[in-house]
């Protein structure tokens, strides 16, 4: 069984919603009209990203939606019109609390929502309690994990036990020092606003350390020791203070990419996804040895201390 899904990269505004959900409009016409059945945004695609650590509660509040609010049924039914899944970042209150969510919007109506389990340097938004695996109308279960979440390696091998075969993967990442220990400074905005006249020298910076080549280190590997296809989507250019680095991609269970932006800019890629691979990779096979009965005490043991290298920064894009 195959599935053509697309991913997204883009840039943002701060707060501007009108214009985010125009991008998500635009980009899911085009995937309608390339047979795609599921297109992936980035994370808190529709109203950006680092500007929020700066804001208060009140503030945060303030851009925040109900999770049945204006947004979520304005994607939900351009889902519907189009006939293709859409999932969106956003910032969502429920029950009082905030939360940095990824909504699933499927063609037959049913919206999924992700709560971001691992978030840190925001004000008074809250960590999600569980994780996000469904059905589809297409028959692929579908897994989500937001940024960081994908760093902690128990997260991906949970969301694949409970039968996800395609996972998305929505980030705000690349361009910044807290990524990988390799000394690397972050990308300076004047690199990005300078791209017009030196293009080649973003795009250098971004397969660099702090872009595509930090995303080799451990995207593929979980694709493949889990068995599943990882759907990856980013924001590109100029977030706040930092630069975020693109590189949309679609990495199969053998951790391959099969798809893949290298652009500098705005973009989308596609590709067919066949399921067939899952059941028959190695990380399904080996998902099988698995002895749960001789973990039992390491997953009650408390988490280690930080190295100093790996405590110096958490930032939102980490």
């Amino acid at each position: 069984m195959t599935i053509r899904i697309a991913t997204v990269q883009f840039e943002p505004r701060p707060a501007d919603k009108t214009y985010n959900l125009a991008r998500v409009e635009h980009f899911a016409a085009a995937a309608a009209e390339d047979a795609v059945q599921l297109i992936a945004f980035p994370e808190l695609c529709l109203v950006g990203n680092r500007h929020l650590t700066k804001l208060s509660e009140e503030e945060l509040r303030d851009i925040a939606e109900p999770e049945d609010g204006t947004s979520i049924a304005a994607i939900r039914k351009l889902s519907q019109q189009l006939g293709i899944g859409i999932a969106v970042g956003l910032l969502t209150e429920r029950e009082g609390r905030l939360f940095n969510a990824y909504a699933v919007c499927l063609p037959d109506g049913d919206v999924h929502i992700h709560r971001k389990l691992h978030t840190a340097g925001y004000n008074g938004i809250s960590d999600g309690d569980g994780f996000t695996v469904f059905d589809t109308p297409w028959g692929v279960r579908l897994g989500v994990l937001i940024c960081f979440d994908n760093n902690i390696v128990e997260n991906v091998r949970a969301t694949a036990l409970l039968g996800a075969q395609v996972l998305l993967a929505p980030h705000q990442t690349g361009g910044t020092h807290t990524i990988v220990p390799f000394g690397e400074n972050p990308l300076p905005l004047s690199l990005w606003e300078s791209r017009a006249a030196d293009p080649d020298a973003v795009r250098e910076a971004f397969a660099g350390p702090t872009g595509r080549h930090w995303l080799q280190l451990h995207l593929p590997a979980r694709a493949h020791d889990n068995g599943l296809f990882i759907v990856f989507s980013n924001g590109v250019g100029r977030d706040d203070d930092e630069v975020r680095t693109g590189a949309a991609m679609v990495v199969d269970p053998c951790g391959r990419i099969i798809a893949e932006s290298r652009a500098i800019g705005d973009d989308m890629v596609s590709a067919d996804v066949d399921l067939d691979l899952v059941s028959g990779s190695v990380g399904r096979w080996w998902m099988k040895a698995r002895r749960p009965e001789l973990y039992q005490d390491a997953l009650a043991a408390p988490t280690a201390p930080a190295t100093p290298t790996a405590a110096r920064s958490s930032t939102p894009a980490d």
